[in-house]
């Protein structure tokens, strides 16, 4: 793989990192959409998988306290339901398929009326989005939009919420990367020794959000979380049509 093609990898993972960092989504979609122009779908979704680990995990120590664990344990039993009733599928989407459902996803859930929107404090609202949300990611790759709807009508905090999407994104990581490891594994176009130094750039990242969140407040949270997911949505769909258009 070309010199030029790493650094732009790099440089994907490092903004992913970052966005993640700073408002707990979207930079999934950034570093997912970027691994799918050089790499083949089950390559691209281990790779993220790997890549989105690092970063959560250092998000998840950095932010420990705020996490709340009542509903990471019903998110974790959701997940562990979705990969048992797709592990008998084992269906590997086109990456335009990828790209439209990623793009389609926020602007299906705005066309529901707000107060139908659902929050991640209700009863069973954790297990029914750990179930849906890892569901979208086996199929998708990235469900962390359809998770964020479950969280922007909570009243969690800002840190509180971070903390948990980032522990909750762990959980759908190790599943996705398992799921579509035991299919494909890794293209060998991607050198192993480069894992190390954009694990590193994961990891920058990371350590770099907090000086920014900290300056935020939670309205400025909510606020610049919504316009920076439909940003990057309708960049997908653009993507999207333009692989379906040159099949």
């Amino acid at each position: 793989m070309p010199i030029s093609s790493l650094a732009v990898i790099g440089a994907a993972v490092f903004a992913a990192a970052f966005v993640s960092g700073v408002f707990g989504i979207a930079g999934g979609m950034i570093m997912l959409g970027v691994l799918l122009v050089f790499f083949d779908v089950p390559t691209a979704m281990v790779m993220f998988s790997l890549l989105a680990t690092t970063g959560n995990a250092w998000r998840v120590a950095t932010w420990w306290r705020y996490i709340n664990w009542r509903i990471l344990r019903g998110y974790a039993v959701g997940g562990l339901i979705a990969v048992v009733l797709l592990a008998f599928v084992a269906f590997v989407p086109s990456k335009a398929m990828v790209y439209l459902i990623l793009g389609v996803i926020p602007y299906t859930i705005e066309l529901l009326p707000r107060d139908r929107h659902p929050s991640i404090e209700w009863r069973g609202a954790p297990t029914f989005a750990g179930f849906a949300t890892t569901a979208v990611q086996l199929v998708a790759g990235n469900g962390g939009l359809f998770l964020d709807v479950f969280f922007q009508k909570s009243m969690l905090d800002r840190k509180t919420t971070v903390a948990t999407k980032a522990i909750c994104g762990t959980v759908g990581n190790l599943a996705r990367m398992l799921y579509f490891g035991t299919l494909s594994g890794i293209d060998e176009a991607f050198p192993l020794w480069a894992f190390v130094p954009a694990a590193l750039l994961a990891i920058g990242g990371t350590m770099l959000a907090p000086l920014v969140l900290e300056r935020m407040t939670d309205h400025g949270f909510r606020k610049w979380t919504s316009v920076l997911i439909f940003v990057v949505s309708a960049v997908y769909l653009g993507r999207a049509g333009w692989l379906f258009w040159h099949g």
